[in-house]
């Protein structure tokens, strides 16, 4: 272990040496990127920050990025479009938002029932992940580059007006459901919709939505669902950790010198570690806040209700597999590692404990 810090020390070492000449004979870039979060959201949004600051003085100079908040040079869902044909040179967003256009893109974005963040990571840089992720753009015919650069921890279930006492309070209800997981919603007969972030709040008020989820609790408290939905459902089955992703236009990347796209590569990283450790950080405080102040009622689904789920989604799970084969290609890769680490999964954790044991005051 000593002796791979050493070498990783002189590695970045050796990285910083070389940004000084290899600057000097490196044209410089500015990276336009659009986002779909705001970055007042915590880790969701803000993350892209925490890069943009780092980006410059990583790359001795030649590469910068400016942020434009959401909708004010692409709206959210038109990213991708944008930067593969040129329209800006990079974005931020998160794959799942691709869904019409990609089938498997959710698979690079959140699954449900897992895999959780440190398996995510395994698969995605130790696994094929990673190479799939690449694949699934330039098969489907766009011309970016994509880096994840975020790992959001576990998502809440969702926050509804009334408490969800079995499978039939979910027929008819109005929800604003991400991914995979809406899917399987719609499936047990909710009506879903996907809603940009600012979106959802005036929806919930007006009375268009039911029930909403989001995020995790410190990003939907920014939101104000607290205000009108008082029962916040948890785990997040359908977002046990969440890929957002920082594509840049395939010209823009290949003009890139060796030096820039490994500055990249590094930042992008180290952005996924750091956006993880500060989510796992800051949401307890709002957890106890929402109960203590505003009245909100922390729920645990029942075993009935997570059976039902995870019985629906692996019945989606097939169904899309069977009409799309590149989701068909990433599902099946991404089960047989998955196979292979409930082996460590199982034996190296411990148990965690359960809602009831945890005291909230």
């Amino acid at each position: 272990m000593k002796a791979k810090l050493r070498v990783t020390l002189i590695a970045l070492v050796a990285l910083g040496l070389a940004a000084g000449p290899a600057a000097a004979k490196e044209k410089k870039i500015l990276l336009k990127v659009p986002i779909a979060f705001s970055t007042a959201l915590p880790g969701l949004g803000s993350t892209i920050l925490w890069v943009a600051e780092r980006l410059d003085a990583a790359s001795g100079g030649t590469l910068k990025m400016k942020v434009y908040e959401p909708g004010k040079l692409v709206a959210p869902f038109e990213i991708l479009d944008a930067v593969s044909t040129g329209k800006v040179n990079a974005g931020y967003a998160a794959a799942g938002y691709w869904t019409g256009k990609i089938p498997a893109a959710p698979l690079f974005s959140a699954v449900p029932f897992g895999p959780e963040a440190g398996e995510y990571l395994a698969w995605m840089y130790y696994g094929n992940g990673l190479k799939l992720y690449q694949e699934m753009y330039d098969q489907a015919g766009y011309h970016v580059k994509v880096l994840p650069v975020a790992l959001l921890a576990p998502e809440t279930s969702g926050w509804f007006r009334k408490e969800i006492k079995g499978p039939e309070d979910l027929k008819g209800l109005r929800i604003r459901f991400y991914g995979l997981g809406g899917k399987v919603m719609e499936k047990l007969g909710a009506s879903v919709s996907v809603l940009p972030g600012g979106e959802i709040f005036p929806a919930l008020e007006k009375g268009a939505l039911d029930a909403t989820e989001f995020s995790m609790p410190a990003i939907d408290k920014r939101l104000g669902f607290y205000k009108i939905a008082k029962y916040n459902y948890f785990p997040g089955w359908h977002q046990q950790s969440t890929i957002l992703e920082l594509l840049i236009n395939k010209k823009v990347w290949d003009s890139m010198s060796k030096h820039q796209q490994t500055v990249l590569d590094i930042i992008a990283r180290a952005s996924m570690l750091d956006s993880f450790a500060y989510g796992e950080a800051i949401q307890f405080a709002v957890m106890k806040e929402n109960v203590q102040k505003h009245g909100v009622h922390l729920k645990y689904w029942s075993k009935e209700m997570l059976d039902l789920y995870r019985k629906t989604w692996n019945e989606v799970a097939e169904e899309e597999a069977a009409k799309d084969p590149f989701f068909a290609k990433v599902w099946n890769d991404l089960q047989n590692f998955r196979k292979d680490y409930k082996v460590w999964q199982a034996y190296a954790f411990l148990p965690r404990p359960k809602p009831d044991e945890v005291e909230i005051k």
